[in-house]
């Protein structure tokens, strides 16, 4: 393709608080491992009332931390509290069961249209402090993008497919480690295209 086509650059972020990868990993896995017992124990309903309460609690910790909001952990947040006030009103747990599905395909559409229109969305989605060559975000933005579908898919066969106990465990600890494995894959990838210091990158379309 032309040069004139070449995808649009990714705007230079303000610096932040940078957050301990460990404190991130308690905030964004604390809501689930609560949902999980409070499941076992009392029963989704209940359990769904936790997770919105749990989801509201570390993003506040997490603004207080870093005075900054993950995109990723903010859109969750706000997909829980939805769904989770409709599973709570009508009573029914199908909601709070298809919110990982709908979110999913949410990122992966957004990731994988905006590809399509030549932008570049990844830095955003992942809060990625990552450096880049454009060859190198397409590529990553491509097989993110189908990630997240894959995400979909898998939780709709566990929650159509399986009990409520089995489909929260899957949430806490299937979709975590899916994702942690599926990361650590890309860094050959993130390696090949990453920009040194002071190196500029050159279009590629």
């Amino acid at each position: 393709m032309n040069d004139h086509s070449q995808a649009t650059p990714i705007p230079t972020m303000t610096r932040r608080r940078a957050q301990n990868p460990l404190l991130k990993l308690v905030l964004e896995m604390g809501p689930l491992v609560l949902f999980l017992l409070t499941n076992f124990k009392f029963g989704i309903m209940t359990a769904t009332a936790v997770l919105m309460v749990g989801v509201v609690v570390s993003l506040m910790a997490s603004w207080f931390l870093t005075r900054h909001l993950p995109v990723m952990p903010m859109v969750t947040a706000v997909a829980v509290l939805f769904f989770g006030a409709l599973t709570l009103y009508f009573q029914d747990s199908t909601f709070i069961k298809m919110k990982p599905t709908i979110v999913n395909v949410i990122f992966g559409s957004a990731l994988l249209g905006a590809l399509f229109f030549n932008k570049l969305l990844l830095p955003i989605v992942l809060d990625s402090a990552l450096h880049l060559k454009d060859e190198g975000w397409r590529k990553l933005t491509f097989r993110w993008g189908l990630f997240f579908f894959v995400l979909a898919a898998l939780n709709e066969i566990v929650w159509r497919t399986q009990t409520e106990d089995v489909w929260a465990l899957f949430k806490t600890f299937g979709t975590m480690p899916i994702t942690i494995v599926f990361a650590l894959a890309q860094v050959p990838l993130i390696m090949k295209f990453e920009l040194k210091e002071g190196e500029a990158d050159k279009p590629h379309w």
